[in-house]
């Protein structure tokens, strides 16, 4: 078969099909909430040389940072067998933060077809899904953490399974470390039924069309969509473009963490993003972001320019470098916390990138969104079973405006893509309630067009428990474009139910105990508004 249009859009979609595919499995499967309901996972798919083929529409950030993954199983081992599983969940080995676990499968096309007297390595399958807890100091495995080893149990690149044989000393090894060994149990076994699913899917397809025909749409797939970020990037003049942006200080009394952008584009479709002048590692806060992340937050941008009609593969990032000092905010080392850096750092990477562009595309770059997943996580014992429990979520916001459109209100944005846990799954799992839950009017920024409005959401406890939060965008509100005023800044609330209810204003980030009655308030930020207003705010 010769590759033309219509075979490379029927391959493009054979591909993703596998990961959709994968992605469905997983869904279905899972145990928790946060992967069954909220679809907190991502699967892609792979060639031998570890170059991202196709992936699901899931989770930004988790689909531009599995690259590292895969490339970083391939350096740890010599050889694959067939039915092999690598884990890994360690950040500066390819991931992004520990909850986040990544299985890799390999894929062989059989010796017959490969004319040989041995299988032939043809790719790989990959899903990554964050597990609600993972161990660490607090329920949950996002807590304000100050090193690595606080978050979690930290896997590098192992064989989870040799040849079909799992290994149950390693998965005993992880359940003795988490604090809901059933709950992880069935969704590891979840994700290894997608694996396996997408293992199957790859090989028939390989059995289907020909190892050489399936190489041939690859390379031309690859190639495809590195012409159409090329296209894109044109659209930007010869240049260079800075921006920055800050983050919420780890202590009120410390300085604000900033990230610093140069863009510097040559005009003809290459673009390199450096962040020299970004604040040093923070020793004292999880919001360091490590390199995969960082890169993924780019490449994201890069594929917002090319537009939704662009294969989601190695060629998508073939024109843009990124450039990240080592000891950074956006380039740790260990053994910095790096929890939220996969979550709320990730975001300001975006809207630093965007920002950078405003001015050089102003019919294109919207203003900023809420910036922050507004990540919480809840654990304890749970009364009505004795037995432990940790609940995680993140949380909708406002999305910034645009030059033709007001934003969207109450929806994930950016480097996430994941639903809410519906109240009636969350109440039925855990000991809490949902006391209120709707949009937050009037908090996306005025504007020509209107920032959209986040959302607000009471907690009632019912038991005593732990809670963290990472949130951002607390004290400053989501930049305006274009005359357009800045999106409302969220805020945390919690009301002690003891002798004297009060009301008590939380920090960005905090671990704190409550008790039953206890009432937590969670007001997410607006999007920002673009162009004048036609009539001011009242």
């Amino acid at each position: 078969m010769s590759v033309d249009a219509v075979s490379l859009e029927v391959f493009r979609r054979l591909f993703a099909s596998v990961a959709e595919e994968m992605g469905a499995a997983l869904g279905r499967t899972a145990w928790s909430p946060n992967i069954k309901e909220r679809r907190d996972y991502s699967c892609a798919v792979f060639d031998a040389a570890g170059r991202l083929v196709a992936q699901a529409e899931h989770i930004p950030v988790h689909l531009g940072a599995m690259p590292a993954s895969v490339q970083a199983a391939i350096e740890r081992f010599d050889s694959f067998q067939r039915g092999d599983l690598i884990a890994l969940n360690d950040p500066y080995l390819g991931g992004t933060h520990l909850p986040d676990l990544t299985l890799i499968s390999p894929v062989f096309v059989p010796r017959d077809e490969a004319g040989g007297e041995t299988d032939v390595l043809a790719g790989f399958v990959a899903t990554r899904a964050h597990h609600a807890d993972v161990g660490g100091i607090a329920p949950g495995s996002m807590p304000t953490s100050t090193s690595i080893y606080q978050e979690g149990f930290i896997i590098p690149p192992i064989r989870l399974a040799r040849a079909g044989a799992l290994n149950e000393e390693a998965v005993e090894l992880f359940m003795r470390n988490v604090r809901t060994p059933d709950e992880r149990r069935g969704d590891l076994a979840a994700q290894i039924a997608a694996n396996r699913i997408g293992e199957s899917r790859y090989e028939r397809l390989i059995a289907r069309y020909g190892r050489s025909t399936v190489t041939e749409h690859v390379n031309a797939l690859i190639d495809y969509a590195e012409r159409l970020v090329r296209s894109a990037l044109r659209e930007i003049p010869a240049g260079r473009y800075t921006f920055a942006d800050d983050m919420e200080p780890p202590r009120p009394s410390d300085d604000r963490p900033r990230i610093v952008v140069t863009l510097i584009s040559d005009g003809a479709g290459t673009l390199t993003v450096d962040f020299t002048g970004t604040s040093p590692e923070q020793p004292m806060s999880n919001i360091n972001a490590v390199r995969a992340v960082t890169v993924s937050a780019v490449q994201y941008c890069a594929r917002c320019l090319a537009g939704p009609l662009t294969p989601a593969n190695h060629g998508s990032f073939a024109s843009v470098e990124v450039i990240t000092p080592e000891g950074t905010l956006v380039n740790p080392r260990p053994p910095c916390a790096v929890s939220a850096g996969n979550v709320e750092t990730s975001q300001r990477i975006v809207d630093v990138v965007f920002g950078a562009l405003a001015d050089v595309l102003p019919d294109t770059i919207p203003a900023a969104s809420q910036g922050t997943m507004n990540n919480i996580t809840i654990g304890g014992m749970d009364p009505r079973t004795g037995r432990p429990y940790a609940y995680y979520e993140t949380l909708a916001g406002g999305v910034g405006a645009g030059p033709g459109a007001p934003g969207e209100s109450a929806i994930h944005s950016h480097m996430t893509n994941t639903l809410n846990t519906p109240i009636e799954a969350l109440e039925f799992q855990y000991p809490f309630r949902v006391t209120a839950y709707g949009v937050r009017r009037g908090s996306g920024g005025n504007g020509r067009f209107r920032g959209g409005d986040g959302l607000v959401r009471t907690v009632e406890f019912l038991a005593p428990a732990t809670v963290s939060l990472l949130t951002e965008r607390r004290s400053r509100g989501a930049w305006g474009l274009a005359g357009g005023a800045d999106g409302a800044p969220g805020r945390n609330i919690l009301r002690r139910m003891g002798e004297e209810a009060r009301d008590i204003p939380l920090p960005p980030s905090v671990t704190i105990d409550v008790g039953p009655g206890d009432l937590l308030t969670i007001e997410t930020p607006g999007g920002g508004g673009w162009g004048a207003p036609e009539t001011p705010d009242v």
